[in-house]
């Protein structure tokens, strides 16, 4: 998963971005198609899609990427709910979702780049918060965090690959 979300092609997309900051994250993020170079739609990261995600598939573990990208912003938001026409709710409302109004959490940013981390403590206090409140919010434990694009900037807290 991307620390923020991003979708190709027309659709409901509740947390898109068509702002500046939106901007930022495609540009920083190289959200371009790998073979058209069309534009990603960018936004926050969408809990109740992400919840979604990890129970219809079986998820044990996640693997946050794209922390970087994140960076030098004054503030990160992670959507936490839906306002949709029967009132507030936590799951994906699947059949409103061009209609519902996100409900979001802030976060403070942070300026450090996180390419140096190794461990968790090594990240700015506020991208850790960020981080362990989706962790938790998610239901779904880190097995890795991505915090730049090469092979070598990733903090990996288990073994992907070790016999449970």
């Amino acid at each position: 998963m991307k620390a923020y979300t991003t979708r190709v092609g027309g659709g409901p997309f509740p947390t898109e971005l068509h702002d500046d900051i939106g901007e930022r994250i495609r540009k920083i993020g190289a959200e371009f198609g790998s073979v058209t170079g069309r534009p990603r739609r960018t936004g926050w990261l969408d809990l109740p899609a992400l919840r979604y995600a990890v129970r219809v598939n079986g998820l044990d573990a996640l693997a946050p990427t794209k922390l970087d990208v994140l960076t030098g912003l004054d503030e990160v938001k992670v959507c936490v709910a839906y306002e949709t026409s029967q009132g507030r709710t936590t799951d994906l409302p699947m059949g409103e979702l061009d209609t519902v109004k996100p409900v979001y959490q802030s976060f403070p940013g942070w300026k450090q780049e996180p390419g140096e981390a190794r461990k968790m403590a090594d990240l700015p206090k506020e991208a850790r918060a960020y981080l362990e409140f989706v962790e938790t919010q998610a239901e779904c434990p880190y097995i890795l965090v991505s915090v730049g694009a090469r092979r070598s900037e990733t903090i990996v807290l288990r073994d992907p690959f070790a016999l449970q």
